[in-house]
């Protein structure tokens, strides 16, 4: 035997992970002799390093590729990663300050080019470390969002749903980043209440007769107003409708004007109109045909139309205005308002909601055909509860704002010709103005929306515009498995994309699961402090510890808490396996198995078949439905209960007899029984699994490549388990009598048993004596019964044993009456202290309570230990 006497991780799991690459096991090639199974993982991006999100989410991805790739199917689990525009140009720029560069002062080539250098130093690291838990993907087929083949099919998208009139220019309201001075979309706003005011600002009527008064969190952009509007039914503002007021600071005429879009009962029922700084007010002037005034430049400062603000920062400016508005007589006055603010995903700046130039896909006739198929169930959230997020965002969705301010993406696709101006949209640039002749274009200078290539992840990385053979076989892919968080990002859109694109969905079934949180429950952060480096989980205990924590007990969807106590609890069952196996290799020396059909099968032995048959098929089930953490807890309890606790100890006095045959026949059970168990936990836990697997006897090339075990028909022995659970039930009584009486678990006594089938407890007496220490079981009647005994009643017996054999009596009624009087001590100073009407007017409430409860509690104590001296002289 070569496995180490301790389960040390660190001397193998590399080693193993090393050979299953070297050997090919996580390629895949189109079979069409087998079904396939494949999977896209949710490309991280190249800026991050490994967090526990990412351990769970590989975790059970690779749990169900591994599970499918064991069932026989043609399985692929296909690898990539995200450029992460806005992330990487970040760290880029970031990096070129600490050199004293700018973008600017290198030009667009020059940023790229050290874009691409970053990308080559870093962009592998997130790779490397998915590699250490065990992910077994196939590194062969390793995407890239920016990658030739994936740009291919950007291109080909965009000019396709462009000719489709899907894709469009235009000024409209965005979500504006000052602070990475990009557009950003509706799905990358993060809102977050904060504490602000409410501004009640005086504007009066031109011709004098009267004034409104509204209400604003952002005074500032009063600069850019180009009315008021009313309700159309507001008796109220009957009057005000087609007359101007005059806008204050400004001293600017705008008019007031009648729309449904103002709610009369919310505040004064009047509301400033900003077109080309809200969304709302947007479309009302769009309705009225009011001038749209942008009065901030990209980087948030007030521009040349905030006349005297000009130049300031939009918070100085709103303060600016604050004290021009008092001064002025226009504020009414000012109240604390707590509201929720946007903020960028990436750098948690405040967003600006602003009329921008953007290239926009129209969303409502792609909404709807992936509404459809989720609606009827062609494509299943598991749970379903999340369809219900799904459906929220789509039926809700606005325009898709998909060109970003960035240089590293996906530049746009659209050309300008240098004479005429005319636009030309297409896969490859042009080389003639199809309107003027001209020569010379520029490309557009945006790039694309990061999640408009990763929508088309599950069609691109497999060869998508071309009709590959991998295509046609691995598309539509088997399911997605990714948190609840990106259900709107990139769920949605790759639902919308297959079925524009391909024709077809591009997964049936979505499992979602949670966030990984504290102990506390908080949600892992770097404001908190409360962030656990998976790698360094994976270097203490192990991968396998780490995957088993991360597995058992979650449930789809639910959120779970990370502890080092769990990942300790999987340490000790791993090394509880790793025992267990020890001990079997170490019995198998000098032993010839047998065929396991030739084997002369003990109650013991038909018992754990029965039991494995039964998990095997739970587990199936459970790994079927995608219910990872059903199948880790079921498996835990049974390897650890009822083969490490039970069947281990049942099979050691044939290992340690005389009988050659019996211990050929126990062994030949435990090894084929050990074979199955660690099948069973290989999709979890991977590498131990493949580290003992390769010293059985029984061991194929890997068991990576092994076939999932199955349930065998002839091995259904439910009346012989049943049986052996009595005889097992007889051996926990003995115990607990033992354990009761306070006497000693390896005191050996008889017993004596009250049953209608004393024919199977003698044929498993040995189970009985050697488990539960007993000398010997004498079978008799109820009138039979020798005096006062300690009993308990089995499913298949009642066993009594004699008080007497139990403990000394004389002994033991000493020690009672010495426990006896400490008892009454006790109760006499609780009864003396709640008697007490000093003590209980004076301690606190809780002190009170505690003596009640320790009153109560050593009267139980009392009244039992009475009872059991009565017991014993009565004896």
């Amino acid at each position: 035997m070569k496995m180490e006497k301790n389960y040390q991780p660190q001397e193998f799991e590399t080693k193993i992970y090393e050979n299953w690459l070297e050997k090919g096991y996580f390629h895949a090639e189109a079979d069409e002799k087998k079904q396939p199974f494949s999977i896209v993982i949710p490309p991280p991006n190249i800026t991050g390093q490994l967090h526990m999100g990412h351990a769970l989410n590989n975790t059970l991805q690779d749990t169900i590729i591994r599970f499918r790739r064991m069932q026989g199917y043609c399985t692929l689990w296909l690898p990539g990663t995200d450029h992460a525009s806005i992330a990487t140009e970040v760290k880029v720029v970031e990096n070129m300050a600490k050199e004293g560069l700018t973008k600017e002062a290198v030009g667009r080539d020059g940023f790229l080019e050290r874009a691409w250098d970053w990308k080559k130093k870093y962009g592998g690291r997130i790779v490397e470390q998915l590699k250490k838990l065990g992910s077994s993907c196939d590194w062969q087929r390793e995407a890239f969002t920016m990658d030739e083949r994936c740009n291919r099919a950007v291109k080909k998208v965009f000019v396709n749903l462009y000719n489709k009139n899907l894709i469009y220019r235009g000024n409209r309201i965005i979500n504006w980043c000052p602070c990475c001075k990009t557009a950003i979309s509706d799905a990358e706003v993060e809102y977050q209440e904060q504490a602000s005011f409410l501004w009640h600002i005086r504007y009066p009527l031109t011709d004098g007769s009267g004034e409104v008064v509204v209400a604003t969190t952002r005074p500032e952009t009063m600069l850019g107003d180009t009315a008021v509007a009313v309700h159309p039914e507001d008796k109220r503002y009957a009057n005000f409708v087609g007359k101007t007021l005059t806008l204050p600071l400004v001293n600017k005429q705008i008019p007031v004007v009648a729309d449904s879009y103002v709610e009369m009962d919310f505040g004064s029922g009047a509301v400033k109109i900003t077109p080309a700084h809200d969304p709302n007010d947007f479309e009302v002037g769009q309705r009225h045909n009011l001038e749209t005034v942008r009065v901030m430049n990209d980087d948030g400062s007030i521009n040349e139309l905030g006349g005297k603000y000009q130049g300031m920062d939009r918070f100085e400016c709103r303060k600016a205005i604050e004290k021009d508005l008092v001064d002025g007589g226009f504020l009414v006055k000012k109240e604390a308002y707590n509201h929720n603010v946007g903020q960028c995903y990436r750098c948690h700046s405040t967003i600006e909601t602003i009329v921008s130039r953007q290239w926009f896909v129209k969303m409502q006739p792609l909404a709807k055909p992936a509404i459809d198929v989720v609606r009827k169930k062609k494509v299943r959230f598991i749970p379903d509860r999340f369809s219900k997020t799904y459906f929220n965002w789509m039926e809700n969705i606005k325009d898709w704002c998909i060109s970003r301010q960035l240089w590293w993406g996906h530049r746009i696709p659209a050309y300008y010709c240098a004479d005429c101006g005319e636009m030309v949209v297409s896969e490859e640039a042009p080389t003639v103005c199809p309107k003027c002749g001209c020569v010379h274009f520029k490309q557009d200078e945006d790039v694309l929306d990061t999640w408009f290539s990763s929508a088309l992840w599950p069609f691109s990385t497999l060869g998508w515009p071309d009709k590959t053979k991998d295509l046609n076989y691995f598309y539509p892919t088997s399911v997605l498995i990714t948190a609840y968080d990106i259900i709107f990002f990139w769920v949605a859109r790759m639902i919308f994309s297959g079925l524009e694109h391909m024709g077809e969905i591009p997964f049936p079934e979505v499992l979602i699961h949670g966030l990984v949180r504290d102990e506390q429950g908080r949600k892992m952060s770097k404001s908190l402090g409360n962030g656990i480096d998976p790698l360094e989980i994976i270097e203490k205990y192990g991968a396998d510890s780490l995957r088993f924590s991360l597995s058992n007990g979650i449930a789809p969807g639910g959120d779970t808490r990370f502890s080092y106590d769990k990942v300790e609890s999987c340490r000790n069952f791993i090394n509880k396996v790793w025992n267990a196996s020890r001990f079997v290799l170490m019995n198998l020396e000098g032993i010839q198995l047998k065929n396991i059909d030739d084997v002369k099968k003990t109650y013991a032995d038909k018992w754990i078949l029965c039991r494995l048959n039964s998990v095997i098929r739970s587990v199936t089930k459970n790994l079927s439905k995608y219910e990872i953490g059903l199948a880790a807890n079921k498996l835990y309890d049974f390897v650890w209960s009822e083969f490490c606790d039970w069947y281990i100890e049942l099979t050691k006095p044939a290992l340690y007899g005389d009988d050659i045959e019996k211990r050929r026949d126990t062994a030949t059970v435990l090894v084929y029984v050990l074979d199955k168990i660690l099948k069973l936990l290989h999709p979890i836990i991977p590498f131990v699994t493949e580290r003992i697997y390769s010293e059985l006897p029984t061991s194929g090339e890997s068991i990576m490549i092994s076939e999932w075990p199955k349930p065998v028909k002839k091995y259904a022995y439910f009346k012989e388990a049943t049986q052996m659970e009595g005889v097992m039930a007889i051996i926990r009584a003995v115990r607990n009598i033992k354990a009761e009486a306070g006497a000693s678990p390896s005191k050996r006594l008889d017993i004596f048993a009250i049953t209608e089938n004393p024919k199977l407890i003698k044929k498993c007496a040995s189970y009985v004596e050697k488990l539960a220490n007993v000398s010997s079981i004498k079978f008799i009647s109820r009138e039979e019964l020798p005096g006062k005994v300690s009993g308990a009643v089995t499913p298949i017996a009642e066993i009594y044993i004699p008080l007497g054999d139990l403990v000394d009596l004389d002994k033991e009624i000493e020690k009672v009456k010495n426990e006896i009087d400490k008892m009454r001590s006790e109760v006499k100073r609780g009864e003396g202290m709640l008697n007490n009407a000093g003590f209980v007017a004076r301690a606190p409430q809780a002190v009170v309570e505690n003596e009640r409860q320790k009153l109560a509690a050593n009267l139980d104590k009392l009244a039992k230990l009475q009872k059991r001296l009565e017991d014993l002289e009565n004896n």
